[in-house]
């Protein structure tokens, strides 16, 4: 499975939603706080291509996007085939 990284904020209902569909999954997340680790938000941004909102979320070096952007993926039946090497 690949690994998961996951850019969130403290009281974020969207990043709990997400890191819980994830670990649903069985995904090994690592889970970069923005404003707990000075310099996260500005790499967040460069990264997920000037995207500022938490989640930011990561399948290996696949930028998924935000939350809704997941749980697209899932609806769509294409989650499961993103997390597998």
């Amino acid at each position: 499975m690949k690994p998961v990284e996951i850019y969130t904020q403290p009281l974020c209902g969207f990043c709990t939603a997400a890191i819980r569909l994830l670990s649903s999954k069985g995904a090994q997340i690592t889970e970069h706080d923005v404003a707990a680790t000075p310099g996260k938000r500005a790499e967040m941004t460069q990264r997920a291509n000037g995207g500022r909102t938490t989640p930011q979320i990561f399948v290996g070096d696949t930028h998924v996007g935000g939350c809704d952007d997941l749980f697209a993926l899932e609806r769509t039946g294409k989650l499961d085939a993103l997390l597998q090497e």
